[in-house]
């Protein structure tokens, strides 16, 4: 039988023959070929992330798909038959969990999402390339429900990142509260209310009109969440809507 050589540059972990650490493991990038280290940072974090490998083997289009699975498992509110907006929908993984969850593809809920960006067709899902912002939007996502309000307004919008982590703060609370704003305007009495903000202290305002307007507030930090991430999920049940 032909001896196996070692490949070049192989060296023998220390420790036990039959175990490798996570180092060991781990796949790595190279900065090579014009890749700049930030660009290869991201990539190695991509090839070693545990739910994006899951979100490809199960057909969702994004990692951040098993954060609303993972919340939803524990409290339980997206349920089928359901009517659901997703808010900045791109590219459409919570819009998928919706789908699946609500049976929309079988007819029981609808589900609508909206974006600024195109997103591919979801079967089930009710796609619009519109601004949320706009003054007719929430008229046309009522319709598109079939003309009642919505069981569930979901939020994972970011603002574009600036790198100073206060600006980004605000960018995105400020976004939160105009998600919250929109929501009110379609949601049913008894809703849910589920938004991404982040940690930074400026929350006042918003936790203040959720516990107003909700009878249950919650944050969540789901593990599908990355841990040096500062992303928080706020969950608001129970919508006491105004006649």
């Amino acid at each position: 039988m032909a001896k196996i050589r070692k490949p070049s540059g192989w060296n023998k972990p220390k420790g036990d023959d039959n175990s490798r650490t996570a180092r060991d493991l781990k796949k790595r990038v190279k900065t090579a070929r014009g890749r700049t280290v930030s660009s290869a940072r991201w990539l190695s974090r991509q090839l070693n992330d545990p739910y994006v490998g899951l979100a490809k083997k199960e057909g969702y289009r994004c990692r951040s798909a098993f954060k609303l699975i993972e919340i939803d498992d524990r409290f339980k509110f997206l349920k089928p038959g359901q009517a659901i907006v997703d808010l900045g929908a791109a590219p459409g993984g919570w819009s998928q969990v919706c789908a699946r969850r609500a049976d929309a593809a079988e007819g029981k809920g609808r589900i609508v999402g909206i974006d600024l960006h195109e997103v591919e067709a979801i079967a089930g899902v009710t796609l619009f390339k519109k601004d949320f912002f706009d003054e007719d939007a929430p008229q046309v996502l009522i319709e598109a429900l079939g003309g009642v309000y919505a069981d569930v307004v979901l939020s994972d919008m970011a603002a574009h990142a600036t790198g100073h982590k206060q600006t980004d703060h605000l960018k995105i609370i400020d976004l939160a509260e105009t998600a919250l704003d929109f929501a009110m305007e379609i949601l049913k009495p008894g809703g849910t209310f589920l938004c991404k903000v982040l940690r930074g202290g400026s929350e006042h305002d918003l936790l203040s009109k959720l516990k107003k307007n909700f009878k249950t507030v919650k944050h969540i930090k789901p593990q599908a969440s990355r841990a040096d991430s500062a992303e928080l999920f706020v969950l608001a049940q129970g919508f006491r809507k105004k006649a």
